[in-house]
């Protein structure tokens, strides 16, 4: 993963967007607060707004009600009476001489006075200004995706639109004279290309990501040489599936290799995943994707989408892995990293997910992955798998 993430160079353009398509984009500069939030001391709760100092001696105390102040109350009210109180209700403004509010519920309305019973502390139910976010706060960085609650943060301090960089173009390519396209005739040694949609649904739910897809191209040389030069002039990233293994019909390495690719093979301790190659293309990054699907899944989540992502400039680029048990037993070869299908079975008493295997290792079935809550990793320095073994998971979160 270290080598794939290496040759990614983050784009530099920015674009300002508006919030409202900003979902996703990544952040091309760190955005400070232009306000504090809340901008104004507002209460909390439906009720009465007082001074504490107006609390004399025992109660209980009445206060005549000199106002009713109302969320959206833009008037001053200074230099009111002492001994008085202001009806209020929940964002209202408070005027700066009150300090307290007591709730509704523990007051006796009466026409134009009200009596409490218990002596409020100064600043009960009053949200003080700026007490969520002060002015000039740092509320989002650089390299940040942009989330749904980032976006409604920015809006609550009154920004309009962000600057984010643009999105990387990330070329797709399918290689094998076996593969049709779903819906098409199968003949005899055909079968389906499932990589294509597979990489461009994993890639939709980037925002940060433009697909270019050049569709799927038989095995040779010649017209894969094209459709990689015409990749490398357009797109910032290049991925295949299919033709990177040494057989006399895989012409994917040959086809970069004639546009000046520097690879790198990838000889990963992994299952599944191989063959895999990276490296780039002049300023392209390639990926060379096996043709199983399975692995070139694996090998795509755990190697090239972190690369894909500090090109898109985002700062966080791992995979991101949560704690749970294992709720199956296997042995495996020492040395390699594992990853297999998983689905969640039950939790334990502290909540983490109890896995259950659905299938052990092959490349090119399909129906555990659809099956499956995530992928569990075995790690390399185990032997065996047994019930109880903490493991890392990664859940399939689309």
């Amino acid at each position: 993963m270290a080598k794939a993430v290496a040759l990614a160079k983050p784009v530099r353009y920015r674009e300002t967007v508006s919030l409202a398509a900003a979902l996703g984009r990544v952040c091309a500069a760190d955005v400070c607060s232009p306000i504090s939030l809340p901008p104004f001391d507002n209460s909390a709760m439906d009720g009465f707004a007082v001074r504490t100092a107006d609390f004399d001696g025992e109660g209980p105390w009445t206060f005549r009600v000199a106002e009713r102040v109302v969320a959206g109350d833009v008037r001053a009210l200074e230099n009111l009476d002492p001994q008085t109180a202001l009806r209020i209700f929940t964002g209202a403004p408070v005027p700066s001489s009150f300090d307290a509010v007591v709730t509704q519920e523990h007051c006796e309305r009466a026409g134009d006075t009200v009596t409490m019973y218990e002596r409020p502390r100064r600043g009960r139910h009053i949200r003080l200004a700026g007490e969520d976010v002060g002015a000039d706060t740092e509320l989002v960085k650089r390299g940040k995706g942009l989330s749904a609650r980032d976006l409604t943060l920015l809006a609550a301090v009154g920004i309009v639109d962000v600057q984010v960089l643009r999105k990387v173009r990330i070329g797709l390519l399918s290689t094998g004279t076996e593969l049709k396209e779903p819906g098409e005739p199968l003949e005899h040694g055909q079968i389906y290309n499932s990589n294509r949609i597979m990489l461009r649904s994993l890639l939709a739910a980037c925002p940060w990501a433009e697909i270019v897809d050049f569709g799927m191209v038989p095995d040779s040389l010649g017209l894969l040489a094209d459709v990689v030069a015409r990749a490398v002039a357009s797109c910032d990233a290049l991925v295949t599936t299919g033709g990177v293994s040494a057989g006399e019909e895989d012409h994917m390495v040959a086809a970069v290799q004639a546009h000046g690719a520097d690879l790198d093979v990838l000889k990963v301790a992994m299952r599944p995943g191989k063959p895999l190659k990276v490296g780039r293309i002049r300023n392209t990054v390639f990926a060379g994707l096996p043709g199983n699907p399975n692995a070139a899944l694996i090998a795509f989540r755990q190697i090239v989408l972190p690369a894909l992502r500090k090109l898109a400039g985002l700062a966080e680029t791992q995979p991101q892995w949560f704690s749970a048990v294992a709720g199956f037993s296997c042995k495996k070869r020492q040395g390699r990293t594992e990853f297999v299908p998983v689905r969640i079975s039950s939790r334990t008493e502290t909540g983490e997910p109890v896995l259950e295997m659905l299938e052990r290792g092959s490349s090119a079935n399909l129906m555990a992955i659809a099956l499956a809550d995530g992928i569990a990793l075995l790690p390399p320095d185990a032997a065996e798998i047994t019930n109880g073994t903490l493991l890392r998971y990664e859940p399939f979160w689309t």
